[in-house]
C-alpha cells in the first residue's frame, strides 16, 4: 500500500497551467476539456486540494506553459505538432485574459511560479527542478491540465529526477473519457506512485494536519 502521509517539509503541491483559456468559461480550450471536466468536477477538486494543500503547510509550486507572444516559433526550425497548434490559436496568449491564471488559483504570497514550459513537461528547459530542490522537496502532488499532455509529461520527468509523486486522478482533465483513461490507468501508473481522488488526498493532509498540531 502506497504511503498515504505527506510530511510538509518535504513534500510540495504542483499545480499544471491553471490558466483561464483551459478552465474558465470564454476559454480558447474549456470547450475542449469541458464534458470530462465537468463530469468529474475538475476545477472544483483542484480548489479543494490547493486549499487543503495550503492549510497543511505544504509549499506550492506553479508550472505554466509558455504564453504565445508575437513571433513565437517563426524561427524555429523544428516544431512539435502540440507546438504548431499553440502557435495556429494563440493558446494563453501572454497579455489577454485567456492568458492569466483562473481567480482561484493566483499564486498567494511566497508561493512558487517556475518559469513557463515550451512543450508538455513542467520540467523540460526550466527552473522547476531547481526550485523544488532548493526548498527541500522530494514528494509532489500533481493537480492540472491536461492529462495525457502536460500532466503525464511532467509525471514521467519527475520520476526520471527522483521524485516521489502523486496524482489526483479527478482534479486533472482532458479532451476525452478515452484519453483519460489511457493517460490514468495505462501511463502513468508506470511513474507516479500513488493515483487517488480528491477526498483520498484531502484526508490524508488533513491527518498530516492533525499529527502536526499534536507534535506542538
Amino acid at each position: 500500500m502506497t504511503d498515504l502521509s505527506y510530511d510538509p517539509n518535504i513534500t510540495g503541491l504542483l499545480v499544471v497551467d491553471p490558466y483561464n483559456d483551459f478552465i474558465s468559461e470564454g476559454g480558447k480550450i474549456w470547450p475542449r476539456i469541458k464534458a470530462v471536466a465537468e463530469a468529474n468536477n475538475c476545477v472544483p477538486h483542484m480548489q479543494h486540494v490547493l486549499k487543503a494543500a495550503r492549510e497543511a503547510k505544504l509549499r506550492v509550486f506553479f508550472a505554466m506553459h509558455h504564453r504565445y507572444r508575437a513571433g513565437d516559433y517563426e524561427s524555429w526550425k523544428y516544431i512539435a505538432p502540440i507546438q504548431r497548434l499553440a502557435w495556429q490559436r494563440k493558446t494563453f496568449e501572454y497579455g489577454t485574459w485567456g492568458g492569466e491564471f483562473r481567480a482561484e488559483f493566483v499564486p498567494a504570497s511566497g508561493e512558487i511560479v517556475a518559469s513557463e514550459h515550451w512543450c508538455s513537461s513542467g520540467f523540460a528547459n526550466t527552473d522547476l527542478d531547481v526550485q523544488l530542490k532548493r526548498h527541500g522537496i522530494h514528494r509532489l502532488i500533481v493537480i492540472g491540465l491536461i492529462a495525457h499532455t502536460c500532466i503525464e509529461a511532467t509525471v514521467r520527468f519527475a520520476a526520471e529526477l527522483g521524485y516521489d509523486v502523486t496524482v489526483v486522478k479527478d482534479a486533472v482533465a482532458d479532451y476525452s473519457d478515452e484519453m483519460m483513461r489511457a493517460a490514468l490507468e495505462i501511463n502513468m501508473p508506470n511513474y507516479a506512485s500513488a493515483i487517488v481522488t480528491t477526498k483520498e488526498i484531502i484526508d490524508a493532509l488533513s491527518a498530516t494536519q492533525t499529527a502536526a498540531f499534536a507534535q506542538q
